[in-house]
Protein backbone atom coordinates (compact mmCIF):
# COMPACT_ATOMS: atom_id res chain seq x y z
CA UNK A 1 0.00 0.00 0.00
CA UNK A 2 1.12 3.54 -0.77
CA UNK A 3 0.89 4.74 2.85
CA UNK A 4 2.50 7.89 4.17
CA UNK A 5 2.99 9.48 7.58
CA UNK A 6 3.54 13.17 8.25
CA UNK A 7 2.50 16.16 10.33
CA UNK A 8 -0.40 18.23 9.06
CA UNK A 9 -2.36 21.42 9.61
CA UNK A 10 -5.98 21.39 8.48
CA UNK A 11 -6.80 24.19 6.03
CA UNK A 12 -10.41 23.32 5.27
CA UNK A 13 -13.10 20.75 6.09
CA UNK A 14 -16.25 19.90 4.12
CA UNK A 15 -18.96 17.46 5.17
CA UNK A 16 -19.49 14.63 2.67
CA UNK A 17 -22.23 12.03 2.54
CA UNK A 18 -23.71 10.95 5.86
CA UNK A 19 -20.64 10.63 8.05
CA UNK A 20 -17.57 11.44 5.96
CA UNK A 21 -15.59 14.64 5.61
CA UNK A 22 -13.26 15.92 2.90
CA UNK A 23 -10.33 17.86 4.31
CA UNK A 24 -7.39 19.72 2.86
CA UNK A 25 -4.19 19.76 4.89
CA UNK A 26 -0.77 21.27 4.44
CA UNK A 27 2.24 19.17 5.39
CA UNK A 28 6.01 19.68 5.56
CA UNK A 29 6.65 16.56 3.46
CA UNK A 30 3.92 16.30 0.81
CA UNK A 31 2.70 19.86 0.28
CA UNK A 32 -1.08 20.15 0.27
CA UNK A 33 -3.02 16.90 0.48
CA UNK A 34 -6.74 16.38 -0.11
CA UNK A 35 -8.12 13.63 2.08
CA UNK A 36 -11.34 11.81 2.68
CA UNK A 37 -11.90 11.00 6.34
CA UNK A 38 -14.41 8.16 6.25
CA UNK A 39 -16.89 7.94 9.11
CA UNK A 40 -15.24 10.87 10.90
CA UNK A 41 -18.58 12.43 11.84
CA UNK A 42 -19.80 9.25 13.49
CA UNK A 43 -20.14 9.42 17.26
CA UNK A 44 -17.28 7.02 18.05
CA UNK A 45 -14.91 7.93 15.22
CA UNK A 46 -11.23 7.58 16.12
CA UNK A 47 -10.29 10.15 13.48
CA UNK A 48 -12.41 13.06 14.69
CA UNK A 49 -10.11 14.29 17.46
CA UNK A 50 -7.10 14.39 15.17
CA UNK A 51 -8.35 16.77 12.50
CA UNK A 52 -9.26 19.84 14.54
CA UNK A 53 -8.71 23.32 13.17
CA UNK A 54 -5.93 25.35 14.80
CA UNK A 55 -3.85 22.28 15.55
CA UNK A 56 -0.96 20.20 14.28
CA UNK A 57 -1.63 16.48 13.89
CA UNK A 58 0.32 13.33 13.15
CA UNK A 59 -1.54 11.69 10.29
CA UNK A 60 -1.29 8.62 8.08
CA UNK A 61 -2.92 8.37 4.69
CA UNK A 62 -3.08 6.10 1.67
CA UNK A 63 -2.89 7.36 -1.89
CA UNK A 64 -4.93 5.60 -4.52
CA UNK A 65 -6.01 6.42 -8.06
CA UNK A 66 -8.41 9.11 -6.90
CA UNK A 67 -7.38 12.71 -6.29
CA UNK A 68 -8.52 12.11 -2.71
CA UNK A 69 -6.17 10.19 -0.46
CA UNK A 70 -7.72 8.21 2.38
CA UNK A 71 -6.99 9.29 5.94
CA UNK A 72 -6.21 6.20 8.00
CA UNK A 73 -5.12 7.69 11.33
CA UNK A 74 -4.92 11.11 12.97
CA UNK A 75 -3.59 12.08 16.37
CA UNK A 76 -3.28 15.58 17.81
CA UNK A 77 0.33 16.64 18.19
CA UNK A 78 -0.33 20.21 19.34
CA UNK A 79 -3.62 22.00 19.88
CA UNK A 80 -3.72 25.81 20.01
CA UNK A 81 -6.72 25.97 22.31
CA UNK A 82 -6.11 29.54 23.49
CA UNK A 83 -6.96 30.87 20.02
CA UNK A 84 -10.57 29.85 20.61
CA UNK A 85 -10.80 32.09 23.68
CA UNK A 86 -10.73 35.28 21.59
CA UNK A 87 -13.09 35.83 18.64
CA UNK A 88 -10.63 38.20 16.95
CA UNK A 89 -7.88 35.60 17.11
CA UNK A 90 -10.27 32.98 15.74
CA UNK A 91 -11.20 35.25 12.83
CA UNK A 92 -7.57 36.03 12.00
CA UNK A 93 -6.73 32.33 12.27
CA UNK A 94 -9.48 31.45 9.79
CA UNK A 95 -8.20 34.15 7.46
CA UNK A 96 -4.67 32.73 7.60
CA UNK A 97 -5.88 29.21 6.81
CA UNK A 98 -8.02 30.43 3.90
CA UNK A 99 -5.22 32.59 2.52
CA UNK A 100 -2.71 29.74 2.54
CA UNK A 101 -5.28 27.45 0.91
CA UNK A 102 -6.16 29.96 -1.82
CA UNK A 103 -2.64 31.08 -2.68
CA UNK A 104 -0.87 27.72 -2.88
CA UNK A 105 -0.83 24.86 -5.34
CA UNK A 106 -0.78 21.26 -4.17
CA UNK A 107 3.00 21.09 -4.53
CA UNK A 108 4.40 23.68 -2.11
CA UNK A 109 7.60 24.12 -0.17
CA UNK A 110 7.94 23.26 3.52
CA UNK A 111 8.24 26.99 4.27
CA UNK A 112 4.45 27.37 3.95
CA UNK A 113 3.88 24.80 6.69
CA UNK A 114 6.52 26.49 8.86
CA UNK A 115 4.90 29.89 8.27
CA UNK A 116 1.49 28.65 9.36
CA UNK A 117 2.89 26.84 12.38
CA UNK A 118 4.69 29.99 13.60
CA UNK A 119 1.57 32.07 12.97
CA UNK A 120 -0.68 29.73 14.96
CA UNK A 121 1.87 29.73 17.78
CA UNK A 122 1.70 33.51 17.78
CA UNK A 123 -2.11 33.63 17.77
CA UNK A 124 -2.11 31.22 20.68
CA UNK A 125 0.01 33.61 22.76
CA UNK A 126 -2.20 36.32 24.28
CA UNK A 127 0.89 38.46 24.97
CA UNK A 128 1.50 38.96 21.25
CA UNK A 129 -0.77 41.65 19.77
CA UNK A 130 -2.88 40.50 16.85
CA UNK A 131 -1.47 43.27 14.69
CA UNK A 132 2.04 41.84 14.99
CA UNK A 133 0.84 38.35 14.04
CA UNK A 134 -1.09 39.70 11.06
CA UNK A 135 1.71 41.88 9.70
CA UNK A 136 4.36 39.18 10.19
CA UNK A 137 2.19 36.54 8.48
CA UNK A 138 1.46 38.65 5.41
CA UNK A 139 5.04 39.88 4.99
CA UNK A 140 6.53 36.39 5.20
CA UNK A 141 3.84 34.91 2.97
CA UNK A 142 4.72 37.52 0.35
CA UNK A 143 8.40 36.70 0.74
CA UNK A 144 8.16 32.93 0.28
CA UNK A 145 5.70 33.33 -2.60
CA UNK A 146 8.15 35.57 -4.47
CA UNK A 147 6.20 38.82 -4.06
CA UNK A 148 8.13 40.42 -1.24
CA UNK A 149 7.93 44.24 -1.12
CA UNK A 150 11.01 46.07 -2.35
CA UNK A 151 12.36 47.75 0.76
CA UNK A 152 15.87 48.36 -0.48
CA UNK A 153 15.36 50.98 -3.16
CA UNK A 154 15.03 53.97 -0.88
CA UNK A 155 16.78 52.77 2.26
CA UNK A 156 20.02 51.34 0.88
CA UNK A 157 23.29 53.17 1.15
CA UNK A 158 23.18 56.29 3.29
CA UNK A 159 19.91 55.97 5.16
CA UNK A 160 20.30 59.42 6.70
CA UNK A 161 19.62 60.86 3.24
CA UNK A 162 15.95 59.91 3.48
CA UNK A 163 15.37 61.37 6.94
CA UNK A 164 12.41 63.70 6.74
CA UNK A 165 11.15 62.19 3.48
CA UNK A 166 7.63 60.84 3.08
CA UNK A 167 6.39 57.95 0.97
CA UNK A 168 3.32 56.31 -0.49
CA UNK A 169 3.10 52.57 -1.09
CA UNK A 170 2.56 51.32 -4.64
CA UNK A 171 0.94 47.87 -4.42
CA UNK A 172 1.53 47.12 -8.11
CA UNK A 173 5.28 47.68 -7.82
CA UNK A 174 5.43 46.53 -4.19
CA UNK A 175 7.57 49.57 -3.42
CA UNK A 176 7.59 52.76 -1.39
CA UNK A 177 7.54 55.82 -3.63
CA UNK A 178 8.77 59.27 -2.49
CA UNK A 179 5.79 61.60 -2.22
CA UNK A 180 5.70 64.86 -0.22
CA UNK A 181 2.12 64.14 0.84
CA UNK A 182 2.80 60.50 1.67
CA UNK A 183 1.79 59.09 5.06
CA UNK A 184 4.77 56.77 5.48
CA UNK A 185 8.16 57.73 6.89
CA UNK A 186 11.59 56.03 6.93
CA UNK A 187 10.75 54.35 10.25
CA UNK A 188 7.88 52.50 8.60
CA UNK A 189 10.23 51.06 5.99
CA UNK A 190 12.83 50.15 8.60
CA UNK A 191 10.18 48.42 10.72
CA UNK A 192 9.03 46.31 7.78
CA UNK A 193 12.62 45.26 7.20
CA UNK A 194 12.78 44.09 10.82
CA UNK A 195 9.53 42.15 10.37
CA UNK A 196 10.99 40.30 7.40
CA UNK A 197 14.15 39.52 9.37
CA UNK A 198 12.21 38.19 12.38
CA UNK A 199 12.04 34.39 12.55
CA UNK A 200 8.79 34.53 14.54
CA UNK A 201 6.23 37.24 15.41
CA UNK A 202 7.33 37.06 19.05
CA UNK A 203 10.69 38.59 18.15
CA UNK A 204 8.93 41.84 17.27
CA UNK A 205 7.95 42.34 20.92
CA UNK A 206 11.54 43.46 21.49
CA UNK A 207 11.19 46.44 19.13
CA UNK A 208 10.67 49.65 21.09
CA UNK A 209 7.73 51.89 20.13
CA UNK A 210 6.51 49.54 17.44
CA UNK A 211 2.80 49.64 18.32
CA UNK A 212 1.94 52.81 16.42
CA UNK A 213 4.03 51.78 13.41
CA UNK A 214 2.21 48.45 13.24
CA UNK A 215 -1.21 50.07 13.21
CA UNK A 216 -0.13 52.43 10.45
CA UNK A 217 1.38 49.57 8.40
CA UNK A 218 -1.65 47.26 8.55
CA UNK A 219 -3.26 48.90 5.46
CA UNK A 220 -0.12 47.91 3.54
CA UNK A 221 -0.55 44.34 4.77
CA UNK A 222 -4.06 44.44 3.34
CA UNK A 223 -2.79 45.75 -0.01
CA UNK A 224 -0.10 43.07 -0.18
CA UNK A 225 -2.59 40.32 0.64
CA UNK A 226 -5.01 41.60 -2.01
CA UNK A 227 -2.15 41.63 -4.53
CA UNK A 228 -1.38 38.01 -3.74
CA UNK A 229 -5.02 36.92 -4.04
CA UNK A 230 -5.54 38.47 -7.48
Amino acid sequence: MNQHKTKAIVLSRTNYREADRIITVITPDFGKVHLIAKGVRALKSKLAGGIELFSISDISFIRGRSELATLTSARLYKYYASILEDIDRVQLGYDMLKTINRTTEDIVEEEYFDLLEASLESLNNANIPLEISQLWFVCHLMEISGHSPNLGVYVSGNEASIDGMRFTFDSDRMSFIPQPEGIYKPNHIKYLRLVLMAKTPKVMLNVVSGEELIRELLPIAGLMQSHLLR
